[in-house]
Parts: C-alpha cells; structure tokens; sequence
C-alpha cells in the first residue's frame, strides 16, 4: 500500500468535502479545549489541512504563531489557502515529518506553548515514543491535546466497506488501515486519561464529542476516498472500485445502517515540569 501521505495527497478532493462534518467541528472542540491565549505558540501535527491549525491561528492572534506539519503536501497546501483567504499570517503549514521536527528559532527557546493533533497520533511511527518527543518540545506547564475516535465509532462503516473489499481477493485481515488495535488504548474516556498520564503529563481532561451523520451515498464514499481507507482501493482498476462502490452500498443497506458515527474523543493534558501548574 502507499504510504500515508500519498495516500491523503491523492484523498485531497474527498477529504475537502468531510471538512465541515467531520474534520472542523473537532479541531475546534480541540483547540476550544487546550486554552490558548494570543500570543501562544502552537505546535500542529499531522495537521492535514488545517482543521485546528486554523483555529489554533485565529485563537493565539498576530503576536502567536503555528507551525502545521504533515505530509500530505495537497492538503497543507488546501490550508495555506484557507489560512491567506481569512487572512491569518501567524501559520506556517510545512511539509515534514513530524517524528522529525525542531522548532525553528521562532519558536521560544522554553518551548511550545501547546502540541495539537487531530485525528494522527495513530499514524505516528512508534506512537507512544513519538508522541513523547514531541510533547517534550513544550515548555513545562504547556498543554498538548489529540482527538481520537471514541469506542465503536465508524467499525459498522469500515467493516462493511473492508468486507466489500475482501470480496475481489484482498486477505481481510490486510486491509484494516485504519488502526482500530492502536485505537483500541485509547478510545475510552478511561483509556485517554491513562494513556495521557503514561506519557509524562498531568491534569488530563477528556470530553466526548458525539457526532452522528446520515449515510447517504454521497458521504459514505467521501469517506472511504477522503481518508486512510482509500489506500485499500489501490491494487484495483476504476471498473474494479466502482464495483466496489456498489457492493459497499448495498452492504450498508442490507445491514440497516442509516448513521455513521463519527464521535469523537477529544483530550488534554498539562505537561510536566518545575513551572507546571
């Protein structure tokens, strides 16, 4: 399969037209959340197109500033144009990868004041080690903030779109890309606070954001073409994915799936250190 970036590069169209659903109303709850003030600076990563690195800019003012990364160039360069359409000139959106990343000479020396990812902790190499570095490039006292998927949302969506893809010769257990094992850690309320704690933070606050969407035909296929799933499309032909396309609906039919649930846990903690309060 592609690897995550290509796969999100060539999601771009589909992945724009979930923004408002999905996307949006959680990088605002996020940025909502960790409490930034003008004048913050804002670590965002795996930001995709700006979902709450947008927010994050227009909340920490012209005296703060962002840095998006990720690495799907096609949606950060979907988020510079947002971000230069509202006229926000405190974030930069970078093409990098964030297991790798230095603040630049901006950034103040003591750190970050915030780390935000939404929906991409669970696509960080080696999760925990990952996301421990980065939260280690916030100054003591600074918060850091995910959003995952809650406990059982979009498993009925995924299984029945992997089942229609299993259909056409792909092993079934090859194709969960989306990683609901990883996930699995941390999709409880319970899970989040421990998982949080784990990584050198205290003060955890997780909240649920319930989010149910209609499953009109329209949506669920952005869905699969907007995101990670899309990746299990590869080895087919467009007359192969369009099969696809129909054996997928008519699934979502037979099983009497009207909704998709796309909740949503959204979580903060405050990183420790002699200043944290």
């Amino acid at each position: 399969m592609e690897d995550v970036g290509s796969i999100f590069d060539a999601a771009q169209r589909e992945f724009h037209r979930l923004t408002t659903a999905v996307w949006a109303p959680a990088g605002q709850s996020l940025v909502f959340q960790l409490g930034l003030r003008p004048g913050d600076a804002v670590l965002d990563v795996c930001c995709g197109a700006g979902s709450s690195a947008i927010p994050a800019a227009a909340a920490v003012g012209s005296s703060g500033l962002v840095h998006a990364v990720d690495l799907a160039d096609e949606l950060l360069e979907q988020g510079r144009l947002e971000a230069s359409e509202r006229g926000l000139q405190n974030i930069e959106f970078v093409c990098a990868d964030a297991t790798e990343w230095e603040p630049p000479s901006t950034v103040p020396e003591i750190g970050y004041d915030a780390l935000a990812c939404s929906y991409g902790v669970f696509f960080l190499p080696h999760m925990d080690a990952a996301f421990t570095r980065l939260a280690g490039l916030v100054r003591p006292g600074g918060k850091v903030g995910i959003t995952v998927w809650r406990h059982g949302a979009l498993r009925e969506f995924a299984d029945s779109f992997f089942d229609a893809v299993a259909r056409h010769g792909v092993p079934r257990q090859e194709l969960a890309k989306i990683p609901f094992d990883i996930l699995e850690r941390m999709d409880t309320p319970d899970g989040l606070h421990q998982w949080l704690g784990e990584l050198g933070t205290h003060s955890t606050e997780v909240r649920e954001l319930s989010n149910v969407l209609p499953a009109t035909p329209e949506f669920v296929w952005d869905l699969v073409m907007g995101g990670p799933m899309r990746g299990a499309l590869t080895p087919f032909d467009a007359q192969t994915v369009e099969v696809i396309r129909r054996d997928f609906l008519e699934l979502l039919t037979e099983r009497v799936i009207h909704d998709i649930d796309a909740g949503t846990l959204v979580g903060t903690a405050v990183v420790k250190g002699l200043h944290s309060t």
